[in-house]
């Protein structure tokens, strides 16, 4: 039995050693007005209760980088809850570097699309439960390399394909809503939950507790988390309240 909790997941993206905004997948480098200092953006989630931390390594993702893994790995030692990264990820060597860091879970876009042996190596090495999919979307395209690159690809497609191989769980993301407060693509995230029979984790356009409470009933088909990233650092809603309430299972209340 799927459980009736929604996660709710705060996201910190990285560009540079510092915490961004990121609009459609890409982050805007002016704007630091999130907090320089990631590590103790990933404190202040914890102390508001979080239990999971998701982090996207743009300098990873945009030029495959390993700058920003020296900070990964203070986020991991400097709070008690299971971080999950993205980016950059093209062989087991960097899989393997990462893993080191302390994540718990890697999401992987790019080397599964375009090195599916490299990729195999990995899932074959962590299993399931480490390793699960991105899949960015884009008008029913899959998206790779930092959001940037059009594949041709029916998102549906890929999905069945990792299914196929093992993969129990996407991350998904309409691009288009990512980081726009233009409201969640739950429709996405519904179809890919009934397609693939996976777990799913909703990422981007959420606004407010109202969305969220249309996303947990979702669960019993599978999609039991939501990635938030600008609506938490806006203020949206008290964060406190807001897990409390995830953690109870009673937004529909």
């Amino acid at each position: 039995m799927l459980p009736q909790k929604l996660l709710v997941i705060p996201s910190i993206d990285l560009k540079n050693g510092k915490c961004v905004r990121s609009v459609q997948g890409i982050p805007e480098l002016d704007c630091y007005e999130y907090g320089d200092d990631p590590i103790n953006m990933a404190k202040i989630w914890r102390a508001e209760n979080a239990k999971m931390i998701h982090v996207v390594d743009f300098d990873g993702a945009h030029n495959l980088s390993k700058r920003n893994y020296k900070i990964v790995e203070e986020i991991c030692s400097s709070v008690v809850i299971p971080v999950e990264f993205a980016g950059g990820i093209r062989n087991l060597t960097d899989a393997d570097e990462i893993m080191q860091t302390g994540i718990l879970r890697l999401a992987v876009n790019t080397l599964a699309v375009e090195n599916r042996t490299e990729f195999k190596k990995i899932f074959e090495k962590y299993g399931p439960t480490k390793i699960v999919i991105s899949l960015d979307i884009l008008n029913n395209e899959l998206m790779i390399k930092g959001r940037k690159i059009r594949t041709e690809i029916l998102f549906s497609d890929f999905a069945k394909e990792m299914v196929d191989i093992g993969i129990s769980r996407f991350v998904v993301c309409d691009i288009t809503r990512n980081g726009t407060m233009l409201g969640p693509n739950i429709k996405l995230s519904k179809e890919i939950a009934e397609l693939t029979g996976a777990r799913i984790t909703h990422a981007g356009g959420i606004r407010n507790k109202d969305e969220l409470m249309d996303i947990q009933k979702l669960i019993p088909l599978g999609v039991d988390s939501v990635i938030v990233g600008r609506a938490l650092y806006e203020n949206r809603f008290p964060c406190q309240k807001l897990w409390r309430v995830a953690e109870s299972g009673i937004f529909n209340n």
